[in-house]
């Protein structure tokens, strides 16, 4: 009889571990996969995301260099946040990729190779956006000499920020799209330097400027950064003698006064000639 309980009593855990699955098939059946990888990086500050929030489990990520061991980011093992920062993790010019793997919460997996989604690859030197630059105009009557402040970068070495400037080196330059103040003719010049001179414009009339970075060696639209906000250089306001000239306002008061003479003299000439008429009437009529 015992014998028999002990035989029913295993067969009824191996039926409800077959109907129900066994609780590493439970664990199994909650984790997902990582979806919707993309990379995101402005400046050189790279960041790794995707979804969705895990629920009773966590995502470790693994990157690594083209041909390369794989690597892992201490705050991004076993992990219930979405993202991941790399920036101080990437050489500027190596091209990774990376797997999000989902795991338990645990120091244990009930997998021999957990799940994950793989991302596609990326180069920060040649993918991170440059981000808008800042630049002042300096103003000397027919010439504007455009002044450009590299943008300062994600990245630092001896202590202190690196701009991008530092980085492309001699494979930075800067595109620059200028108009008349109310025009809508715009030019384009490509310059080497952060300091650039624009020579023989009109003089007092007013132009706007507009900046971005430009790296040759990219492809596509990846090649030219964000473009920087518009702005314009003052339109000076001359006093009407530097407008005219004394010469002009000269002559132009003479004309004036000349017509009031002559105005003044028809008005006299009138007025006598009324009186003259109205002292005759007045002898006829006596």
């Amino acid at each position: 009889m015992e014998n028999k309980t002990v035989m029913f009593s295993t067969l009824l855990l191996v039926w409800l571990a077959l109907v129900n699955g066994s609780p590493a098939s439970l664990k199994k059946g909650k984790f997902f996969k990582a979806t919707n990888v993309s990379w995101s990086s402005y400046n050189f500050k790279t960041i790794l995301s995707w979804g969705p929030k895990p629920v009773n489990y966590t995502y470790t990520v693994e990157f690594s260099r083209v041909g390369k061991d794989r690597q892992r980011n201490p705050h991004c093992i076993r992990s219930t946040e979405t993202e991941c920062d790399l920036t101080n993790e990437l050489d500027i010019k190596g091209v990774y990729s990376a797997d999000i793997l989902s795991e338990t919460p645990h120091g244990t997996s009930d997998y021999v190779d957990p799940p994950f989604t793989r991302s596609k690859t990326f180069s920060p030197y040649n993918d991170t956006l440059i981000g808008r630059p800042e630049f002042k105009l300096k103003v000397n009557e027919s010439q504007i000499v455009l002044i450009i402040n590299d943008p300062i970068t994600a990245l630092h070495k001896d202590g202190r920020s690196l701009n991008i400037r530092d980085i492309f080196k001699k494979n930075l330059k800067y595109k620059i799209e200028y108009n008349k103040a109310g025009s809508t003719g715009k030019k384009m010049r490509t310059v080497d330097e952060s300091k650039t001179e624009f020579n023989n414009l009109d003089k007092d009339q007013s132009y706007c400027f507009s900046v971005a970075a430009y790296i040759p060696s990219r492809k596509g639209d990846k090649s030219v950064g964000e473009w920087s906000l518009p702005k314009c250089s003052p339109q000076e306001r001359k006093t009407l003698f530097e407008e005219y000239g004394l010469a002009v306002i000269g002559g132009g008061a003479l004309i004036i006064l000349a017509f009031l003479i002559a105005v003044i003299v028809l008005i006299v000439v009138c007025c006598k000639r009324v009186k003259r008429q109205t002292t005759i009437s007045k002898e006829t009529i006596v």
